[in-house]
């Protein structure tokens, strides 16, 4: 499965659990240290480690491998490794505005 596939998988379970304004950006050929990175709002901290349990649980069984998980009430990385995937709060998405700085580095691909 490619990186494409991999991300619409990832979307499409966010989208279910009810998560908001997902994004993807690939970041393939691109100077950004991941692949893909998908940025969506949790509606609370609780709503951000449910759908965390969500990912872990239904990608395993296709085989991804969750490297790591650094979460507080605001702002939930799950790290596999060539993807990033960034549930935030509203506020927090906002405030850190991550679509602009993706935004960069996917108009600025080499190729």
């Amino acid at each position: 499965m490619n990186i494409e596939e991999r991300c619409q998988k990832i979307v499409a379970l966010l989208d279910d659990k009810k998560a908001e304004n997902i994004e993807v950006f690939n970041l393939e050929d691109s100077d950004y240290f991941v692949d893909a990175v998908v940025v969506a709002t949790s509606i609370a901290s609780k709503h951000a480690l449910m759908l965390v349990d969500e990912i872990k649980k239904t990608l395993k069984k296709d085989g991804e491998i969750i490297l790591n998980v650094d979460d507080s009430d605001d702002w939930t990385i799950v790290d596999m490794g060539d993807i990033l995937v960034h549930l935030m709060s509203a506020e927090y998405r906002i405030k850190y505005n991550l679509e602009e700085f993706l935004g960069e580095f996917e108009a600025n691909k080499k190729g």
